[in-house]
């Protein structure tokens, strides 16, 4: 298991010698994939290895790896807490093929194709285990091969981000009228500040490695994210109350650059991508069980956690699906399939 603390500059200009040095001499190529392939993860989150997905995905691969007899073959790397950057830059360089597998939520990739913003809408879908229903049903499928095709990222797998997202704030947030005025940091995609925006929140979109200071700064007056993800960036330092709106059961996405999927070896890549896809079942599987132990624990710290009405925010929401089907008629059957899908 390798987690690696580098500098961004250094990586960079590491990884740019080495791909030069791939392209101008082919026989590197054949003798690097005799030896140990070594792969490059990054995730924006935490080290944390109970609450940060990133990490509780990569030591699942590293477990799943050696299982299946590629521990001596395949070293994966893994670069916590946007130390290559901030996810926008970080989801470029896996289309690139700079970097090789990227653990983050699907918002981020809708940025290279907006086809995937369907999976932030609002509302959408009703709990995680709805969405693996949705998903084994198909509805997966015309998303990732539009990712394919426009982004040159393959998903592995997907897994659930550690929790539904809710609004942590620094005053209470029962109804939209409490969310007026507030600036409410979203990830930056359109789809899901449109969201927030609709439920009544000036939001404002911001990358995850600032949120801290702006929050200590009174530059945000919160956010909104799950449990786990709150709990290990100590989010709950800076804002207190916790809304329960469960906006967003939004997937978490293994990504993997095709540029690594043509240069893996046949002979291992179906044996890695067994792994990899058993490593995001087991977080899945975690996730479910952490949200509710994240809950407790932000209570502890001083947290007031609180139901609201969802319905007043989710009867706001609506107009997004049916305004994103007239922009974008290739989700309309992703959506439908979603809908019909009971949990």
């Amino acid at each position: 298991m390798t987690i690696v603390p580098v500098s961004r500059r250094a990586f960079i200009k590491s990884s740019m010698a080495m791909t030069a040095g791939l392209v101008l001499s082919p026989a590197i190529i054949g003798r690097a994939q005799a030896a140990t392939m070594k792969l490059k993860c990054s995730s924006s989150l935490p080290n944390d290895p109970k609450y940060a997905n990133g990490r509780v995905y990569y030591d699942n691969l590293v477990k799943n790896l050696k299982a299946n007899g590629l521990g001596e073959q395949i070293e994966v790397s893994f670069f916590p807490d946007n130390q290559l950057g901030q996810e926008i830059d970080v989801i470029n360089s896996v289309k690139l093929g700079v970097i090789d597998l990227m653990v983050s939520g699907s918002s981020i990739s809708a940025n290279l194709v907006p086809l995937v913003g369907t999976f932030d809408l609002g509302y959408l879908f009703s709990s995680f285990p709805q969405q693996t229903k949705a998903f084994d049903a198909g509805a997966a499928k015309p998303i990732e091969d539009a990712l394919l095709k426009g982004g040159n990222i393959r998903i592995i797998a997907w897994a659930y981000n550690f929790g539904s997202r809710s609004v942590l704030a620094k005053k209470p947030v029962k109804t939209p009228e409490d969310l007026a005025g507030l600036k409410i940091r979203t990830l930056p995609n359109p789809v899901i500040t449109e969201c927030l925006r609709l439920m009544g929140a000036a939001a404002t979109p911001l990358a995850f490695g600032e949120i801290y200071t702006a929050l200590q700064a009174g530059v945000l007056d919160g956010l909104e994210h799950d449990p786990p993800t709150i709990l290990a960036s100590k989010f709950f330092e800076t804002a207190k109350f916790y809304a329960l709106t469960q906006h967003n059961f939004s997937p978490l996405a293994i990504y993997f650059s095709d540029m690594t999927f043509n240069r893996m070896d046949p002979k291992l890549r179906e044996s890695f991508l067994d792994a990899a896809k058993k490593a995001a079942a087991d977080t899945r599987t975690h996730g479910l069980a952490v949200e509710k132990e994240a809950l407790a624990a932000l209570t502890d710290k001083g947290v007031t956690v609180a139901e609201c009405d969802r319905e007043a925010f989710r009867k706001r929401v609506m107009p997004q699906t049916d305004n994103f089907i007239k922009a974008r008629p290739e989700s309309k059957p992703v959506i439908d399939m979603i809908r019909a899908t009971q949990a």
